[in-house]
């Protein structure tokens, strides 16, 4: 038979005492690896997470950078409108000028607003039909009769004969160049 010695008791013993706390560790690596493998979890979420985030930051950037050049090109168009607008309107007042010489280009104001021009040309018709009237209302005042003038004392040469009337006229043709 194996005989115990002291030593093994003690071992024993130890041993009984040890093993709650042996347990107790197992269970704090179990809950430890369990706890590593959700952490580990979490990191992959993590990370692809932070790709998916980086790629729609990409896809963000790109669709900013894009919004900008078309912003730039548009920006670019409307300058070139804006500058086809100017001359066209140029145009416009030059050929409504053209239309009615008459109406001074001082009084249609050169704009970009085809109304404006349309306004200021209405003015000045109306200017232009305005002085029209005052200038025929002065010229029909000041009117002279068109004709000869009236003879002053006319001698009656109705009752005198063909060779007298011939006479008297010789007559006084020879004093108006007498004169």
């Amino acid at each position: 038979m194996v005989r115990r010695t002291e030593s093994d008791e003690d071992s024993d013993e130890r041993m009984a005492e040890a093993q709650p706390q042996i347990d107790s560790l197992q269970t704090a690596a179990a809950d430890a690896e369990a706890r590593a493998a959700t952490a580990r979890t979490e990191l992959a979420a993590a990370k692809q997470a932070r790709t998916s985030a980086e790629a729609q930051l990409a896809e963000v950037a790109s669709g900013r950078e894009a919004a900008e050049v078309e912003l730039s090109r548009l920006r670019s168009d409307v300058e070139e409108v804006r500058t086809q607008l100017s001359e066209a309107a140029v145009k416009y007042r030059e050929a409504k000028l053209s239309a009615a010489p008459e109406v001074p280009a001082d009084l249609v104001p050169a704009s970009e607003s085809l109304a404006e021009i349309d306004e200021g040309f209405e003015a000045a018709q109306r200017v232009v039909g305005q002085l029209k009237e005052r200038m025929a209302e002065e010229r029909q005042s000041a009117r002279v009769p068109v004709g000869s003038p009236t003879r002053r004392g006319a001698p009656d040469l109705s009752g005198l004969s063909a060779a007298e009337k011939i006479r008297v006229g010789l007559k006084e043709l020879s004093e108006r160049e007498g004169r």
